[in-house]
């Protein structure tokens, strides 16, 4: 059993509210516009993490951090991006590849809006987390936790904070 706290577009931010979750955390993922990389440094004090770069974040994130983050964990095939686009709407970069050989759990951020749904056509759950940083138009900074027990994703709760 491996407990994720999934947040995305920081942008710069992290707080004791933010770290109090990451600390409950087994793996903390980030789906890019991290900013300062103070933020993943921090968060990399506590937890393993796994995370992208997203369009704001400069040379540095993207020397550390790649476009895109494939890997296992436990039995779940899982992809992070920044820009990914949702179920029948995916991004014009990753369409193709996502349909010949569609993860079990596809993760993007950047849209700064929460939002967690099936692609049945795929048979994949697609989230993202929104935004947990105070720059945007989001009136709710939020952050998504959830556990993963071998090939099963369980126990999904919103986390929001007031911007």
């Amino acid at each position: 059993m491996t407990k994720i706290l999934l947040l995305s577009d920081t942008h710069s931010y992290i707080d004791e509210a933010i770290l109090k979750h990451v600390k409950q955390a087994d793996e903390v993922w980030h789906a890019g516009d991290i900013g300062d990389l103070k933020v993943t440094d921090t968060i990399k004090q506590l937890k393993p993490l796994r995370a992208v770069y997203g369009n704001i974040d400069d040379v540095k994130a993207r020397i550390e951090f790649p476009e895109n983050n494939r890997f296992m964990c436990e039995g779940v095939d899982v992809w992070i991006t920044h820009i990914g686009g949702y179920p029948n709407r995916y991004d014009l970069r990753i369409r193709e590849a996502i349909k010949k050989n569609p993860p079990k759990l596809f993760i993007s951020g950047h849209s700064h809006i929460l939002k967690v749904m099936q692609d049945k056509k795929l048979q994949l759950l697609h989230m993202n987390p929104g935004a947990a940083g105070k720059h945007g138009f989001q009136k709710v900074r939020t952050m998504l936790r959830f556990v993963i027990e071998g090939a099963t994703i369980k126990d999904l709760e919103v986390i929001e904070f007031k911007k």
